[in-house]
């Protein structure tokens, strides 16, 4: 369940060619900035350049004080709302919300993802459907700094990366104000507790419940 098309169904995103490319979703993340440079010219009238290698869909919401640094593109009907900070590296699909004092940073969401309260989603991917509960955030740095590695049970697999905050996989809901530390891969349609601190891999189709407790969802 860590590879790219077992998390994430690729037609409902502009990345979606892109992903396909990957074994491995974080493999992606260091070319999200040159993906978003190439995208922007090709993506035609809907969309205008507000400003240098910023692109948002004509029917997207982008309120007065949030602030888009390049490069980065916002999909249709998609609201960028009151004092979203988005640092730039960041494609943003159809139907998106991105809330009052957000901030994204080399990311993906795909199409109908919701971080609609006071998050921080950095070095990220976050699948179709996805939400993330109020304050919930993506820490995308180890502490001591050091490479970021994928905690898969016994298993360790090592990204070669050491900015890489969390996949969520499709319709994953992440509770408010939990934490998704370094290296943090969810499966599709699973979700996390209010107030966790997740780390390593969360199966497809489970509930992360408190100390790391995992149970099956039914």
């Amino acid at each position: 369940m860590l590879i790219t098309t077992d998390l994430f169904d690729l037609d409902h995103s502009l990345a979606g060619e892109y992903l396909a490319r990957f074994e491995y979703p974080w493999d992606a993340l260091d070319g999200i900035r040159d993906l978003i440079l190439a995208l922007g010219p090709t993506l035609g009238d809907e969309y205008e350049e507000t400003s240098p290698n910023v692109w948002v869909h004509k029917t997207a919401k982008v309120f007065p004080s949030a602030y888009l640094s390049a490069p980065c593109i916002i999909g249709p009907r998609t609201e960028v709302r009151h004092c979203a900070f988005i640092r730039g590296s960041a494609l943003v699909g159809a139907d998106c919300v991105v809330g009052n004092s957000v901030e994204l940073k080399n990311v993906i969401l795909f199409d109908h993802v919701q971080t609609p309260h006071y998050n921080y989603v950095g070095d990220s991917i976050l699948g179709y459907f996805s939400h993330m509960g109020a304050g919930s955030i993506t820490s995308n740095v180890k502490s001591d700094k050091k490479l970021v590695v994928v905690h898969n049970g016994s298993e360790q697999i090592e990204t070669g990366v050491k900015k890489f905050g969390a996949m969520l996989g499709d319709y994953v809901e992440v509770g408010c104000n939990a934490v998704c530390n370094p290296g943090t891969v969810i499966g599709r349609h699973s979700s996390v507790y209010p107030t966790s601190c997740v780390r390593g891999v969360v199966p497809e189709g489970s509930i992360f419940k408190d100390n790391g407790v995992i149970v099956e969802r039914r």
